[in-house]
């Protein structure tokens, strides 16, 4: 299935937000002005915050969400829709307006960080939409954030393509980048979203040569002496010896991927230096999560290849974030706010303002009101216009959002980015 930039988005929803648009095209509701929110209830269990990705994707294919003439057979023909309703889609844009906090920056539970407003017909269709991407990537962005921090100032290589859904390793690659890794294995990301690639050589590689002498002199032959060999297909330390023996000093690195990783990576590293190898890096992967990663804070390791761990975010695939109908327009055409009372699931109704309280550089709380009354200087605004009757304003670049994350973080009080379980770090205020 494709669904990369330039395939239409207005199937990739379910079955009952056409069922429910029918049912108001009819009874007339469907007009109404309306206003929804994503948010999400809580952290993740043991997190002390979120980050919002998946915001240059979600304007995406919010300009893509149209429906042509197959989807339109599809839905008429399988009866998901009739008609009129049919007739409503063909000439279906959006045309309200988005706002939401910016990619890059941080959420704690109950953030307000997408509302969408316009009639309830169109807004209503967008939910899965929103929800795909909000909830998979913020899942993501947040363990490669928590991983990066672990890692310092040592790289993080992307690699997980291989341990998930072909479209979803692209989004993760970009999730990945947006908060602080340096590289991904996936190409489509590097075409895609401009995340620079890198990759060498898998064990497949040395056992279908002859020996691995053969194989170590094939890749430096072609990837030059800079290039990074594979060294625990067989024995490390003979590995080591004869890599260095091929490339001299100059070579880049090596890569061990199995083993007890501080014990082989010191082993490595005394080896190398004696060899006359100093300069070599050595890059530790298999398995990794921001534990992991912080404990090889210690050990000679120059950087790191994540997969598994950053494409299931780490133990929490998804942010739980929800989209809430929380205003709708009256009779009078007033915006009333709307609420669910639901047992454990209970939403807050109204058109809410976000503001994030920073005294002294550093953030105390997370505001959140149906106002601006009260509110100071202190207290910075966190929504952003995205989309603007049904114009996209907030595309951004990448590296853009990259960069105000690291802001983001810089902001937290010092205990937000802690790896131990806790609560989340800033409170969250409703006025």
């Amino acid at each position: 299935m494709n669904v990369g930039p330039g395939v239409g988005t207005a199937l990739l929803t379910d079955h009952y937000e056409l069922t429910m648009l029918q049912a108001a095209l009819r009874d007339g509701t469907a007009a109404r002005r309306s206003v929804f929110e994503v948010f999400a209830r809580r952290l993740p269990r043991g997190r002390r915050y979120g980050v919002v990705a998946g915001v240059g994707r979600f304007l995406d294919a919010v300009e893509r969400f149209a429906f042509g003439p197959a989807e339109l057979e599809f839905l008429t023909s399988s009866g998901v829709v009739g008609e009129d309703t049919a007739a409503w889609l063909a000439d279906f844009r959006f045309s309200g307006d988005v706002w939401g906090y910016a990619e890059g920056d941080c959420y704690f539970p109950d953030s307000p960080i997408l509302r969408v407003e316009g009639s309830f017909g169109e807004a209503v269709v967008l939910e899965t939409l929103a929800l795909s991407i909000y909830n998979h990537d913020c899942a993501i962005a947040a363990a490669a954030s928590r991983m990066a921090r672990a890692a310092g100032d040592r790289p993080l290589i992307e690699m997980g393509s291989r341990r998930t859904h072909e479209a979803a390793a692209v989004a993760a690659a970009r999730a990945a980048y947006l908060c602080g890794f340096a590289t991904t294995s996936n190409l489509e990301a590097g075409r895609t979203y401009g995340v620079p690639t890198a990759g060498t050589a898998a064990h497949a590689f040395t056992l279908v040569h002859d020996d691995e002498r053969a194989a170590f002199a094939s890749q430096l032959a072609a990837a030059g002496k800079g290039t990074t060999l594979l060294v625990d297909t067989y024995d490390v330390p003979g590995a080591v010896r004869l890599a260095v023996e091929l490339a001299g000093p100059e070579l880049g690195a090596i890569r061990i991927d199995s083993g007890d990783l501080r014990v082989v990576a010191e082993a490595a590293r005394a080896q190398l230096d004696e060899l006359g190898a100093t300069g070599t890096r050595i890059v530790v992967t298999g398995d990794l999560d921001e534990y992991a990663i912080a404990a090889l804070a210690a050990a000679p390791v120059d950087g790191y290849g994540v997969g598994t761990s950053l494409v299931t975010g780490s133990g929490a695939p998804t942010a739980s974030m929800v989209y809430k109908l929380v205003a709708r327009e009256d009779a009078s055409g007033t915006l009333q706010p709307v609420a669910k009372a639901s047992p454990g699931k209970p939403s807050r109704g109204g058109r809410k303002q976000a503001h994030r309280r920073v005294e002294g550089g550093v953030a105390t709380a997370e505001l959140v009101t149906l106002s601006a009354e009260g509110l100071g200087p202190a207290d910075r605004p966190l929504q952003v216009p995205l989309v603007r009757g049904g114009e996209i304003v907030g595309r951004e670049p990448l590296t853009t959002a990259r960069e105000r994350h690291r802001e983001a973080l810089a902001e937290l009080p010092p205990h937000a980015l802690h790896l131990s379980k806790g609560d989340p770090a800033l409170p969250t205020l409703f006025g």
